[in-house]
């Protein structure tokens, strides 16, 4: 088991452009009964109501919308690149389907009742605060209707309450 420590938000080092779009990131929501998680390469970190958030974007035919949409805390595990099979089988096989927890090698831990992985560098541990499906209607760039196929995002804005940083 990694030994973490706790950081604030404010000291969470690294580029998130990276660190969303290159590095990846996996959604992992649940309780410890059951939990799902998901890569995404897609999101954003920021400051709204004066509070450090994240801003994630789930389909409503993933299953990690339904945990998502259950729990009232979700996490997002940062890893390095030795990571990177187990993101790609979490991105393409569906929990629904097969223990695709199990199957990626990586270790499920809580902490605060949410659900991450032992393995990540970075944790961000967040707490819903609101939720907004995406509406086509709004879209100025069209090239956002071309990410679609009628399967609109929900966006959920979270608190991120905790960083957790795994020690060198």
């Amino acid at each position: 088991m990694n030994e973490f420590i706790t950081l604030t938000p404010e000291e969470l080092e690294g580029n998130p452009f990276r660190m969303i779009g290159k590095q990846w990131m996996l959604i992992t929501a649940g309780n410890e009964d059951k939990a799902n998680t998901m890569t995404a390469s897609w999101g954003g970190l920021g400051i709204l109501w004066n509070k450090p958030v994240s801003f994630t974007f789930i389909r409503p035919t993933r299953y990690t919308y339904e945990f998502t949409e259950q729990e009232d805390t979700y996490s997002l595990c940062f890893f390095g690149e030795e990571y990177r099979d187990a993101l790609k089988l979490c991105g393409t096989v569906s929990g629904r389907d097969r223990d695709k927890i199990a199957e990626c090698g990586l270790t499920l831990r809580y902490e605060d009742g949410t659900p991450y992985f032992d393995e990540a560098e970075t944790v961000l541990l967040c707490r819903k605060m609101a939720v907004q499906d995406m509406d086509p209607a709004g879209f100025i760039d069209p090239t956002a209707a071309g990410f679609y196929n009628n399967d609109y995002h929900r966006v959920y804005t979270g608190e991120i309450t905790k960083v957790l940083r795994r020690k060198a």
